[in-house]
């Protein structure tokens, strides 16, 4: 089996081959997804030629991060660059759709590149589940828990997400809130996102709130377009809605000026609250309330865990960060009915 092959049963061109294989970005997502699956299916390692052997004895530490618009990974990664090149290791960075399968991904990966270790930057416990086992080397997942995995080389560390996004509603609630809408997420993975939700629906049904996921909820991508879309959906037919709770804080800057475009007034109008506590949150008018996690300490445990998985015989640690509900300039009381 050579590049030749692999070219051959994908249907596409030696040279856009060679750039799935080297991880340039410059392939689109259909090309890229056909040539990895092909060589998946395959099995297809490439011959190690004197650069590549170089690359392998100089082997870095790897981080998938999955979505190119999320503003908390940007800011963990960038603590997590940091904190890896203070303890002499080179880092390898991937960006991956935040819809594709960063399992297979890794897989790939590791055939190729040989990283020390690897760490996660957002993932689908579904993949981990069915794709992981081929994986040996050190691994962390930050942002989603990895512990029902049981997987021996997979340590996480994650908010509580459910109780977090609990923490909003009965926020709202206590601020007169009865009619609630929902922006983000995807209801058909299991990914962070349908935690948040889960949460959502228990609480609203426990506070006695109507909650029916067709009327209240709209899902969308992690980006401020299509926060944008959303708000604008629910809001046209759900117009009586007197708060939005966003899953991301990106889908709620987008949300905020779908608002705004609308003619309404935040927080008179209708309130808003967001997620992840990125600093740009603190900066729009009005100031976002959200959840914040704690980007640092993600990062750093992280970090910490895999370097001592990579050196050292461990056990995989699983840990729950605290989260903060930062109250600040877009939520208001409203008169109950």
């Amino acid at each position: 089996m050579t590049i030749k092959d692999i070219a051959r049963l994908s249907g596409y061109g030696l040279g856009t081959v060679s750039r799935v294989l080297n991880n340039h970005p410059d392939v689109s997502k259909k090309a890229r997804e056909r040539i990895l699956a092909v060589v998946h299916e395959q099995g297809f390692e490439p011959n190690a030629n004197a650069k590549y052997l170089k690359t392998q004895a100089q082997s870095s530490v790897a981080v998938l991060v999955k979505g190119s618009q999320n503003f908390l990974f940007a800011g963990i990664l960038e603590r997590v660059q940091d904190l890896f090149r203070n303890n002499g290791e080179e880092i390898y960075v991937a960006y991956l759709d935040e819809e594709a399968d960063e399992v297979q991904y890794a897989v790939q990966l590791v055939k190729l590149r040989r990283p020390k270790g690897i760490i996660f930057l957002g993932g689908d416990l579904d993949c981990f589940r069915r794709e992981f086992h081929p994986i040996t080397v050190p691994c962390v997942l930050l942002t989603n828990d990895a512990h029902a995995l049981g997987f021996e080389n997979l340590s996480s560390f994650s908010t509580d997400d459910t109780a977090s996004a609990e923490a909003v509603i009965e926020y709202l609630y206590r601020h007169g809130h009865q009619k609630i809408g929902v922006l983000g997420g995807n209801l058909a993975v299991e990914q962070i996102s349908v935690k948040r939700l889960r949460g959502v629906e228990a609480c609203m049904r426990r506070l006695g709130l109507p909650f029916a996921p067709k009327a209240n909820h709209v899902p969308c991508r992690f980006s401020m377009a299509d926060g944008y879309a959303a708000a604008k959906e629910l809001l046209g037919r759900e117009p009586d809605i007197t708060a939005l709770f966003a899953l991301g804080d990106v889908i709620a800057l987008g949300a905020m000026r779908a608002i705004c475009d609308l003619g309404l007034r935040i927080p008179d109008d209708i309130s808003i609250v967001g997620y992840d506590g990125i600093d740009t949150a603190n900066f729009c008018i009005p100031r976002l309330t959200t959840v914040r996690q704690d980007a640092a300490e993600l990062a750093a445990r992280g970090v910490q865990t895999l370097l001592q998985a990579i050196h050292y015989k461990t056990t995989p640690v699983y840990e729950t960060i605290d989260f903060e509900l930062v109250e600040r300039e877009s939520v208001s009381f409203v008169e109950t009915r």
